[in-house]
């Protein structure tokens, strides 16, 4: 240093140099004044709140974070794990757990300023409407888990779009914009949604659709959903409905067997409920119909050939070409005039040839024939003859009614056993008293009418009338022993010899000793009234004890001429020889039959 430099400097004051510590010689004034300067450089830091934090130092186990306090705080290095490029001077966002530990040392994390930092972003996403940003991290049972600021979320499937999503799989991995819907603090749950964004859009299409939503207007749509009636098609915004029937001019039993989800398809608008918003859509309406199509040398007479389709109560459709089909009646099934069950001839998937009975192209209606393929049995030239009145013969009972049952000869011949023809001694009320359908019947021709297709036939004509032989054995004043087999408020049923019937009034059922005759009782029964034609017996048990009681003489008095009586006196007395044989075969042949 030059002699002038030294003279330029100032003198120092050893006077303040002293030995009472660094900075004792300030003034009070001087030191209030740094004092001020220095807490100003400081931030007022609070215990349980999240703060900014420099990094001014890194090292494998430990970041050192500078928040502006008296003193730095470290963080551990592994809750950096997801910053990779940290460097000095980042700023990261910090919880200050304890401003002073037992070491003196300010205590922070990073990882409970997340959370907490989440849980704020979460709910302000909640109460503000926002679109957040999320990460599909798994597949869970119902839907999805989505990190949204490194909480997981859960996502519902019915959430996730505004169409059913059969695979979930496909959003695994992927970023997907969510809105929260719901917060749960006591189990730390939130629900976000996916679905609430394409509402949003799709109600803007939606109102332009609708507003330009005309019918014959064609639209292209997207198959979301399929039901056995038909399948929902999303039009952009909006659903409409492709009944099963207007998906093919040809019957389809399920609309799987031509369409599938997801599918882009062409409808075209064929009906809209302004108030319902509801859409009814067709396709089929998009093609020409079948009917047009239809060959023109096909006319009434032509033998077409099908596959049946559909088999109802009333008849079977003949599918002769998709579109085109052709009822085929049960009437004209069969010959036969009794009507039976379709199923009996026909079932779905049956390829059969038919006859053209009416058409009508105007009407798009067709009625077809199969008993035409062949011969009418009424118009053969044999039938008089094989169907004489008199002949006999065997069918099955097809069908019982009140009056009777109708007998099936054969294919297309059947006849009418009437109620009153089954048998000559019981008195059958109803058919199934007697037979059941499905059995086989002995028959005799009553009549014949072929010109109106009538056959009356009997069963009980096939054995001698045995009224004719009762007349003489139930005669009028014979005496014979019955059984009460059942009574009612005016009448009595007895049970006759050789098992016919007969009837008594309750009057006349007065016993000897005044008593009553009761159901079960065998009794002498006096016959009192003999009617071949109506087949009727009355007797009288009252009658048969007094007339024992008259004297002899006096029932000789009463007695008819001999030659006028001859024939109640044999009977009464007993049955000439030949009238016994003629008994025991009458009894064999009912004791047969029976």
């Amino acid at each position: 240093m030059s002699k002038t430099q030294q003279r330029e400097l100032p003198a120092f004051d050893w006077d303040r140099a002293d030995n009472k510590g660094f900075g004792s010689g300030y003034s009070d004034a001087e030191r209030n004044r740094m004092m001020e300067l220095y807490d100003n450089t400081l931030s007022e830091v609070k215990e349980k709140e999240v703060v900014m934090g420099t990094v001014v130092g890194i090292t494998d186990r430990e970041v050192l974070l500078n928040i502006g306090f008296k003193s730095d705080g470290l963080v551990p290095a592994s809750e950096f794990r997801d910053m990779p490029d940290l460097k000095m001077g980042d700023e990261i966002e910090v919880y200050v757990e304890n401003q002073e530990d037992p070491n003196g040392q300010l205590v922070l994390s990073r990882k409970k300023a997340k959370v907490i930092t989440a849980w704020q972003k979460i709910q302000k996403a909640l109460d503000e409407d926002l679109v957040i940003d999320g990460f599909v991290k798994r597949r869970t049972k119902g839907g999805l888990i989505v990190d949204i600021y490194s909480v997981e979320a859960f996502l519902p499937g019915s959430q996730i779009d505004v169409k059913p999503i059969r695979d979930f799989d496909i959003f695994v991995g992927k970023k997907m914009e969510v809105k929260v819907v719901k917060i749960n603090y006591a189990n730390d749950n939130v629900v976000v949604s996916h679905k609430v964004l394409i509402e949003k859009d799709l109600e803007a299409q939606r109102t332009q659709i609708l507003n330009n939503l005309e019918k014959g207007q064609v639209l292209e749509g997207v198959i979301k959903n399929m039901t056995n009636f038909g399948v929902f098609i999303d039009l952009g915004g909006v659903d409409g409905l492709l009944h099963i029937t207007d998906i093919s001019w040809g019957r389809i039993s399920h609309p799987s067997e031509v369409l599938h989800l997801d599918q882009k398809v062409n409808v075209v608008v064929l009906d809209f409920d302004e108030d319902k918003k509801r859409i009814s859509l067709g396709m089929k309406q998009l093609l020409a119909h079948p009917w047009d199509a239809l060959q023109e040398d096909i006319q009434v007479g032509s033998k077409v050939k099908g596959k049946i389709v559909n088999v109802a109560d009333y008849g079977a459709f003949l599918e002769i070409m998709p579109g085109v089909e052709g009822l085929i009646h049960v009437s004209e099934m069969s010959w036969s005039q009794h009507l039976r069950n379709p199923q009996e001839f026909l079932k779905v998937g049956d390829e059969v040839e038919a006859v053209v009975l009416t058409l009508d192209r105007n009407d798009r209606k067709m009625s077809l024939g199969i008993k035409q393929l062949t011969e009418d049995p009424w118009t053969r030239p044999e039938l008089r003859a094989k169907y004489a009145v008199g002949t006999k013969h065997k069918g099955v009972v097809r069908n019982l009614t009140n009056f009777g049952l109708f007998l099936e000869l054969e294919e297309g011949i059947d006849g009418l056993v009437h109620v009153s023809d089954l048998s000559w001694t019981k008195k059958i009320k109803h058919p199934s008293d007697f037979i059941k359908v499905g059995d086989e019947l002995e028959v005799v021709v009553l009549e014949l009418d072929v010109d109106n297709r009538r056959l009356a036939l009997g069963h009980k004509q096939l054995e001698e009338n045995p009224w004719d032989t009762f007349e003489s054995v139930f005669a009028v004043g014979t005496i014979h022993r019955c059984t009460i087999i059942s009574k009612n408020d005016k009448m009595a049923t007895l049970e006759l010899p050789y098992g016919i019937e007969g009837f008594s009034s309750l009057k006349n059922l007065a016993k000897e000793d005044g008593t009553f005759a009761e159901v079960g009782e065998t009794l002498d029964f006096k016959v009192t009234e003999f009617s071949k034609e109506e087949k009727r017996i009355m007797l009288s048990h009252t009658k048969a004890w007094q007339e024992k009681s008259e004297p002899a003489k006096e029932k000789a008095a009463k007695a008819a001429p001999a030659k006028a009586s001859s024939a109640p006196a044999q009977a009464e007395r007993g049955a000439t020889l030949g009238d016994l044989d003629a008994l025991a075969a009458l009894k064999e042949q009912l004791e047969g039959r029976n």
